[in-house]
């Protein structure tokens, strides 16, 4: 087996099993804490995104960084000196971070977050233990892309499989046997946060070849590096105002009750990424060590062969879970009103981040090359465009208009910034990206799922909704991936190899 499908394989079983634990314990956080509490939850989520602006694009850097120099011959002592330079400005940043949020608790408490049952020095209390377990959890990305660069992704999915059911048990352990809190709840999180990277940082750290001398600070490898990190900063500063802003407007517009909702749609919504980030995260490497080798031939084939893979992965699910968004949360909350008030976000936020996750080899094709000018200048202009639009769709219609404007802001990528890239990078080859790779799987996905929807009984019990959900969801994907060129070919493969194996 390749590496890449090895890390494929690793990737999604890792990322499967961290939605799950993240996906199956909101329900009790919602028992013990309730819908207000939980808002606060989501308000230490988009923190935590905010706060990747001050990434400045070393996390990307390493991961691109390791995964050329491991194609290279004695490059072990320039590794190690990458990750010790990179690292000590990393943690110089997490200690900001803590004292930022720390620092600025008392006017969040009392004039952001609109609580109408947690008193003010609840939310207070509760801010400044975030702060302290975003500067814990902040530098976790940073070393696991230094793993991801390395190939060592069977390595990171086990330690973060483990660290990701770590974390719910011990919180729901945490609410129910010492105390159903909010601030118990952020207390917990603290000690997984330190404990989560610190166990990554040690498994980077021994998966790093072996050099002549300790590793140290050395400022030339930051000028080796300095444009390549200085556009992954302006992409991750535009990108994240993007995403993040109609939780940032919503936070303070919204009452926390109604932000609660919100923020339990985004994480419905979300679980899609268990689909996309394993794809991206075993590709992005091989992409840039093809463009380092200057194979365009090898290159544009693994191009193609993964976005249609993507689609086939993603379309299905995404496409399914709008269809059913009512029953689906109903299923998972066990509560109506809460069902009520969340399907149309989940349905318009999947829908959004299906046409992200269809970008996301296109986007990762582009910093394989080191080119992040065309991702910044896209991003600037869909601030320019959107953000307007955004404050004006969240005043009339409240949360729906801010789902509405994820959906345009993904399908304007799909249909302007795509040509452009591809015009650079792969000239001609977006007609197939659309006909291909896309196009037949979403044709197939819209027929199949729509079917089944149109099809759905009326009053049928709980197991009888669940396994007319997944009927429609395995006939889906069989279908998809059967109209789809290169999908169809890997099935038609291992049939025929099983059937040797088995004839033998």
């Amino acid at each position: 087996m390749s590496q890449v499908k090895l890390n494929i394989i690793a990737n999604f079983a890792g990322k499967a099993w961290t939605a799950l634990m993240s996906l199956a314990f909101i329900p009790l956080y919602l028992k013990f804490l309730g819908i207000e509490a939980y808002g606060l939850i989501g308000f230490f989520a988009t923190l935590q995104a905010l706060f990747g602006l001050l990434d400045l694009g070393l996390s990307s850097t390493l991961n691109r960084e390791l995964a050329r120099y491991s194609a290279q011959q004695g490059t072990g002592q320039k590794m190690r000196d990458l990750v010790r330079t990179l690292e000590t400005i990393y943690w110089g940043m997490a200690i900001l971070i803590s004292v930022m949020v720390i620092s600025l608790a008392p006017f969040i408490a009392e004039y952001w977050i609109k609580a109408e049952n947690l008193s003010v020095e609840t939310v207070q209390q509760s801010v400044v233990l975030l702060g302290i377990a975003i500067a814990f959890q902040w530098p976790l990305s940073f070393y696991s892309g230094g793993l991801m660069g390395l190939q060592r992704q069977a390595l990171y999915n086990v330690l973060s499989s483990g660290l990701a059911t770590l974390r719910g048990v011990g919180a729901v352990l945490i609410l129910w046997l010492v105390s159903p809190t909010i601030e118990a709840f952020f207390t917990w999180q603290v000690v997984i946060s330190l404990l989560s990277t610190a166990l990554i940082a040690l498994a980077l750290w021994h998966s790093l070849p072996k050099g002549k001398r300790t590793a140290h600070f050395d400022k030339q490898l930051l000028h080796s590096i300095w444009r390549f990190a200085a556009g992954m900063t302006a992409i991750s500063v535009i990108t994240l105002l993007l995403v993040q802003l109609d939780k940032i407007l919503l936070s303070a517009l919204l009452p926390l009750k109604m932000f609660g909702y919100y923020t339990l749609a985004s994480v419905a919504a979300a679980a899609l990424s268990m689909f996309v980030g394993p794809i991206f995260t075993a590709l992005f490497p091989k992409f840039s060590q093809l463009v380092a080798l200057n194979d365009k031939k090898e290159l544009t084939a693994l191009y193609h062969r993964s976005c249609q893979l993507m689609s086939v992965v993603i379309l299905p699910a995404a496409l399914v879970l709008a269809m059913f968004s009512y029953e689906v949360m109903l299923l998972w909350t066990g509560d109506p009103i809460t069902a009520k008030n969340t399907y149309w976000l989940v349905s318009l936020l999947v829908i959004g981040n299906a046409l992200n996750g269809l970008m996301n080899l296109p986007y990762g094709l582009q910093l394989a090359y080191g080119w992040t000018k065309l991702a910044f200048y896209t991003n600037v202009v869909a601030v320019l465009l959107l953000v307007p639009m955004l404050i004006v769709m969240v005043h009339y219609y409240d949360a729906i208009g801010a789902a509405i404007v994820w959906v345009t802001l993904n399908a304007g990528y799909v249909l302007i910034s795509l040509q452009i890239m591809h015009h650079r990078l792969l000239k001609g080859e977006q007609w197939r990206w659309y006909r291909e790779d896309v196009g037949l799987p979403l044709v197939a996905t819209l027929v199949v799922a729509g079917l089944g929807r149109w099809l759905l009984p009326a009053d049928m019990s709980v197991s009888t909704t669940v396994a007319y959900i997944v009927g429609v969801s395995l006939a889906t994907l069989i279908v998809t991936a059967m109209v789809t060129p290169q999908v169809r070919v890997w099935i038609k493969h291992y049939f025929y190899r099983w059937r040797i194996a088995y004839d033998s």
